[in-house]
């Protein structure tokens, strides 16, 4: 509740207060004014001793000082501010409601940064008046694990693929259930276009699923939390264990700890990457940069599913960004990761695609080193394949370089993958090939998923073809352009 202002053309109340206060606190006025000077006042002694006996004046931000430093002695004696302040004070910390759910959150943060997680989001609603509980998607993307306090009651991971929970995740909309027990909520949980999961909202009765301003605020708690997500899962290993089914061979915790985001983008182009087996990737590693204008996309496939073929992978990618980052073009891009193979790995020969995007034209460059040619996506049909740009594999000689160019047009899709995607082998031998995956893509593609549910369907298709086992990595990288950028007009709104 504010406190109201007393009447300050004399100050009187707030000299009566004051004195009230220094007896209440056994403060001198010598102690209050090394107080004052300490937070910032600038009156000296004897301009604090005159005002409080009513011989001098103290403008009211002078005041306000010594009001504080008052204050600071009795929150020490009685935790209670006395001392009123010459201007009305904004409410305290609300206890209920939207804002008081965003500080819990932000205050687990700073007190218990990792394993804190589940209980900051139970407390945040409770100041909802609901009960929220946090799924994360598993590396695999197969189910929802249920992010618990330590020593709550288990509960069973959903499925993606058959749940309404999944069912949130794989469209990016909430999804309301009335039934049960409780009515519940689903709502996706991301940190701006990656997916994590899911936030799970119980409420009191079913009207609320379909309050605009329920799904408002819970909205805004989940995209809170799914940065805290990420920030937890930088520090320590909760998050990671959760997430992971199987646990990672080396080679993979390596590659893992290379890729960027598997999810990335705007309102103009989004992109999305998925490599397996999640748990032994050896090989197989991804990367992009969105800057002004331009996006750079690049595929590597280290032969082997070992450490030694992570570690041709990591280092082939480490040229490539080194390169990139210093602004060289794709020839100078492509020479460096030759320079490092040679001089490394001499035995190696890791095939790959390097590319760059202007997104203001939709001109894509590209070049592709002993790599399969990657497939443009347009209005669900895979319309073409890139062809032209090749070269031998990364350290063993470029051959007659040159860079292939194509033009995209407003919605196109260019879909980057890795051996291990067409050469996957059913029970009988029979490989997913080329066709199966532009029948996977199309598919997908003409149900109007979004390129992260289309990688994800992409790759699982891959995986039931070979039984969900692979023999080797493959890896998938979806990247759509919507079009150049448009100018604001009035009466547009935020996107």
């Amino acid at each position: 509740m504010n406190q109201r202002a007393p009447d300050v053309r004399d100050a009187e109340g707030q000299r009566r207060a004051l004195r009230a206060a220094l007896r209440r606190a056994d403060l001198t006025v010598e102690a209050l004014w090394l107080r004052y000077f300490a937070v910032g006042g600038a009156a000296g002694p004897l301009e604090v001793e005159g005002w409080m006996e009513g011989l001098l004046e103290l403008s009211a931000a002078e005041r306000d000082v010594l009001a504080v430093a008052a204050n600071e002695s009795l929150d020490e004696i009685t935790g209670t501010s006395r001392v009123p302040y010459t201007r009305p004070l904004r409410e305290p910390r609300p206890q209920r409601g939207p804002l008081a759910a965003l500080a819990t959150l932000l205050e687990q943060e700073r007190r218990d940064p990792e394993g804190g997680l589940p209980a900051a989001a139970a407390a945040a609603g409770r100041a909802l008046g609901s009960e929220l509980v946090v799924h994360l998607v598993d590396d695999e993307q197969r189910v929802l694990v249920p992010l618990v306090a330590a020593g709550g009651a288990g509960v069973e991971p959903l499925s993606v693929d058959g749940s309404l929970a999944g069912r949130a995740y794989q469209l990016g909309r909430p999804q309301a259930a009335a039934h049960g027990e409780r009515p519940q909520l689903w709502l996706p949980l991301t940190e701006g276009v990656r997916r994590l999961g899911v936030l799970q909202v119980s409420v009191a009765e079913a009207a609320e699923l379909h309050d605009p301003l329920v799904r408002q605020q819970c909205g805004w708690v989940a995209g809170l939390l799914g940065h805290l997500v990420v920030a937890a899962s930088r520090r320590g290993d909760d998050i990671h264990a959760a997430r992971t089914r199987r646990p990672r061979t080396p080679a993979a915790e390596l590659v893992w700890n290379l890729l960027p985001p598997p999810t990335a983008g705007d309102e103009r182009f989004q992109l999305s990457a998925l490599v397996e087996p999640a748990s032994s990737v050896g090989g197989d590693v991804f990367d992009y940069a969105l800057s002004q204008g331009r996006a750079d996309l690049a595929v590597v496939d280290a032969t082997g599913h070992d450490l030694g073929a992570g570690l041709v992978a990591s280092a082939a990618l480490a040229a490539y960004r080194a390169a990139r980052r210093a602004g060289h073009g794709l020839s100078a891009q492509a020479a460096a990761v030759d320079e490092v193979v040679t001089e490394h790995f001499s035995s190696a020969a890791p095939t790959g695609v390097l590319a760059t995007l202007d997104l203001e034209s939709g001109r894509l460059r590209y070049v592709t080193a002993g790599h399969p040619s990657p497939l443009v996506l347009r209005d669900g049909r895979v319309v073409t394949s890139l062809d032209a740009g090749r070269r031998p594999p990364f350290g063993s000689g470029t051959g007659e370089l040159t860079v292939g160019e194509s033009v995209l047009q407003p919605g196109d899709a260019v879909v980057l993958y890795t051996d291990g995607v067409v050469e996957a082998c059913d029970p009988q031998g029979q490989h997913f090939g080329r066709l199966g995956l532009v029948d996977a893509l199309e598919r997908a593609a003409s149900a109007g998923h979004s390129p992260p549910e289309t990688v994800r369907r992409l790759v699982h298709t891959v995986l039931s073809h070979r039984g969900d086992v692979l023999e080797d990595d493959a890896t998938v990288l979806l990247a759509r352009w919507s079009g150049p950028a448009r100018p604001v007009l009035p009466g547009d709104g935020w996107l």
